[in-house]
């Protein structure tokens, strides 16, 4: 079972992460995998295979799991 709850956060090629959830087209995109590309551009791999590559410039919004009793400083 997972901890915690999906919040909606703002992403870019510097601050994707693995397990984000990308909604493209109306279909649920996880991210699996991610390779970095040269200007700052990453190539980023979902579950089923599919790949996008994300410029430095590229916004997207992403759902990405949050444990709020997880301390963080």
């Amino acid at each position: 079972m997972n901890a915690g709850v999906l919040v909606s956060v703002e992403v870019d090629a510097a601050t994707i992460a693995r397990g984000d959830q990308i909604m493209i087209g109306g279909q649920t995109f996880t991210v699996t995998d991610m390779t970095a590309l040269r200007g700052g551009a990453k190539r980023v791999v979902f579950t089923g295979g599919e790949s996008l590559v994300m410029t430095r410039f590229t916004v997207l919004w992403a759902a990405r799991r949050h444990n709020p009793r997880r301390y963080r400083p």
